[in-house]
C-alpha cells in the first residue's frame, strides 16, 4: 500500500495543476481578448449545455469554472477597460424555471440579482438571443465561456458597447449630420 502513495500523491499533483491551468488559461484568454473587443462584439457566460456554435465568429471556451466566478471576472476586465462597457441580456425563461425541475434556480435568481444589481438587464427570449449571436457572429467576435452551472435558461448575455461615447452622443452626431 505504500508504494502507491508516491504515485496517488503525483496524480493529485498532476490534477490539481491541470485544474489550475484551465482556470488560468481561460482568464489569459480573457485578458487577451479585452483589449482586441469593441462595441458590437460579444461575450457570453453560459451554462454547461450552451451548444457548441459553428459560426466562423463564435469562439468557445470552456472554463471548468462557476458561472458566478466567470460573470464576476468578466464584469471585472470589462469595467476596468478604457474602452467598453457592457449591455446585459438575460433569458426571460428564468423568472419561470422551477427549483422542482432545476434545483437552485431560485437561490441563483437571487445570487444573480445580487452581482448584478448596478445594471440594466434586458430580459428577453432565448431564442431571440441565439438568433441575434448568429446574426452578430457573422461579421464580429463572439467568446462563449462555457461554466459548470446546470441551471436551465442561467447564461448571461455580454453586448459590448463603447465606454467613451454613449448612444446620446451619437444621436447628438447623427442629428448634426442631417
Amino acid at each position: 500500500m505504500h508504494k502507491r502513495w508516491p504515485v496517488l500523491v503525483l496524480a493529485a499533483i498532476m490534477f490539481t495543476a491541470s485544474a489550475l491551468a484551465a482556470q488560468s488559461d481561460w482568464k489569459a484568454r480573457v485578458a487577451e481578448s479585452i483589449p482586441l473587443l469593441g462595441h458590437r462584439n460579444w461575450i457570453l457566460i453560459v451554462d454547461s449545455a450552451y451548444p457548441l456554435q459553428s459560426s466562423p465568429g463564435v469562439e468557445t471556451i470552456e472554463t471548468n469554472a462557476s458561472h458566478l466566478d466567470v460573470l464576476r471576472y468578466v464584469l471585472g476586465a470589462i469595467n476596468n477597460s478604457i474602452h467598453v462597457r457592457p449591455l446585459l441580456y438575460m433569458d426571460s425563461e428564468l423568472p419561470f424555471v422551477p427549483d422542482d425541475d432545476a434545483p437552485g434556480a431560485s437561490a441563483y435568481r437571487t445570487q444573480i440579482a445580487r452581482i448584478l444589481a448596478a445594471y440594466q438587464i434586458e430580459s428577453i427570449p432565448h431564442e431571440k438571443v441565439i438568433s441575434q449571436i448568429n446574426e452578430t457572429s457573422k461579421a464580429f467576435h463572439v467568446l462563449v465561456l462555457k461554466t459548470t452551472m446546470t441551471i436551465p435558461y442561467s447564461s448571461v448575455f455580454i453586448r459590448l458597447d463603447c465606454k467613451y461615447w454613449s448612444a446620446d452622443a451619437e444621436r447628438r452626431l447623427r442629428s448634426r449630420m442631417h
